[in-house]
């Protein structure tokens, strides 16, 4: 197993290009199920993820093949079943529970693992699909679907959930009659995928609001090339890097209309951003970093998935910030390996209050899940010495070729073996 290490202290200075969300790219393979034949994607990240999601798509009798971009062939199709062994590491395996049960009639899909966050229970997505006409049972930890062509229905979802609406949204695209998704998630992965079903011939309204309406269609047909959009939290992350070590950066591929809480946020804590149709600029500010407050909320608010990235640069603020933390109850696990940094942090329940320090200084630390996982590279980039960032396949699930891009802007980081 590797771990990074990182020689801090130095300014990043650069130009990094932003890569392809994995959060985007992932419901939209599993979109592919729903219509059989050649489904080309542009902008496919190489991660851990995206490899785990097309072993199960083989799995199931699809066929994958990387050729400018990634070709998922679903026509031959024929075990709608997604095992333990494939998805114990990965949450977005549910997201073929409705193409499946949509295009199939059944499905068996082991319920899901992923990072240690907290509570993310498929409760929701469960209770769509039986609304729709499914019928459902929990059996040795595995999610059995039953049903004919799935029905129209009216649900509105009890939280805000980004998955439960892809899920819900994927199978109403073939099923009989209108759904209406009440507070629906209004993602950019949402209407990513919303556009990918659009083009293959689903009829879908209001996608990037809180209230989506499906008109399912007979058949959908699969189409390409679809760019999945770029990753708004690596974006948000180079930022915060650029923040923290006193550097600027330029990234490009990327879409700053995604970001508009997180650029915010960081021009209150003093960064300067200059924001252009693809490109973001961003310096460091010369008096120091302002310690600011933050609120995760679903989108349009200042996402969970930048928590920990931004308490990372709070921790050299001028000042006090509080943190509260809405989406997840477990989502604090780096608090404590910050502090091993020289980070004074205090929680509170769902606040953590980031008193800022002059300095960090390096030491081992081990992440905990990928967010948790930036949060600790960030302040090893900012802290004076060595710091070795143990269990860095939680980084490798979510982050393309980080530690290459970071040694191209002027940062000493490498792996080695534990």
């Amino acid at each position: 197993m590797d771990k990074l290490v990182i020689e801090g202290g130095l300014p990043l200075q650069g130009t990094i290009a932003i890569s392809g969300a994995k959060n985007a790219a992932l419901p939209l393979m599993a979109a592919s199920l729903l219509a059989p034949g050649v489904h080309h994607f542009t902008n496919v990240p190489r991660l851990r993820d995206i490899r785990t999601m097309e072993r199960l798509l083989t799995h199931m009798g699809a066929a994958g093949r990387w050729n400018h971009g990634l070709r998922l062939d679903t026509t031959a199709v024929a075990t709608p079943e997604a095992p333990y062994e494939l998805v114990k590491t990965m949450r977005a395996s549910v997201l073929v529970l409705g193409p499946l049960a949509a295009r199939y009639g059944r499905a068996r899909v082991s319920l899901p693992g992923g990072c240690a966050i907290g509570a993310r229970p498929i409760n929701l997505h469960l209770r769509g699909l039986e609304e729709m006409g499914a019928h459902i049972e929990l059996e040795g930890g595995y999610v059995l679907v039953r049903c004919g062509r799935l029905h129209g229905t009216t649900f509105t979802f009890d939280q805000v959930t980004v998955t439960g609406t892809e899920n819900l949204m994927m199978a109403a695209a073939l099923a009989e009659g209108e759904t209406v998704l009440e507070n629906a998630a209004r993602e950019p992965e949402v209407m990513d995928l919303a556009q990918y079903l659009q083009e293959m011939g689903a009829r879908i309204q209001g996608a990037g609001t809180a209230v989506i309406r499906i008109q399912g269609v007979e058949e959908l047909q699969p189409r390409g090339p679809h760019a999945v959009i770029p990753d708004r939290i690596e974006t948000g992350t180079y930022l915060a890097a650029a923040g923290i070590t006193g550097g600027s950066l330029q990234l490009t591929h990327c879409r700053p209309d995604h970001l508009d809480a997180v650029i915010r946020k960081l021009q209150a804590a003093g960064l300067s951003i200059q924001v252009g149709r693809d490109t973001l600029r961003v310096a460091a500010p010369e008096d120091g970093i302002r310690s600011v407050d933050v609120t995760t909320w679903p989108y349009p608010g200042f996402p969970t998935d930048m928590q920990a990235q931004f308490m990372a640069l709070m921790t050299l603020g001028n000042g006090v910030s509080v943190i509260k933390e809405q989406i997840f109850e477990n989502r604090f696990m780096h608090v404590s390996e910050l502090k091993r940094l020289g980070a004074h942090i205090h929680l509170d329940g769902r606040s953590a209050v980031v008193r800022g320090v002059k300095r960090l200084s390096g030491a081992p630390v081990m992440a905990t899940d990928l967010r948790a996982s930036a949060s600790l590279v960030l302040a090893g980039l900012a802290a004076r010495g060595r710091t070795d960032v143990s269990r860095i396949y939680h980084l490798e699930r979510g982050y393309e070729a980080l530690d290459e891009k970071l040694r191209a802007v002027g940062a000493r980081i490498w792996r080695e073996r534990e």
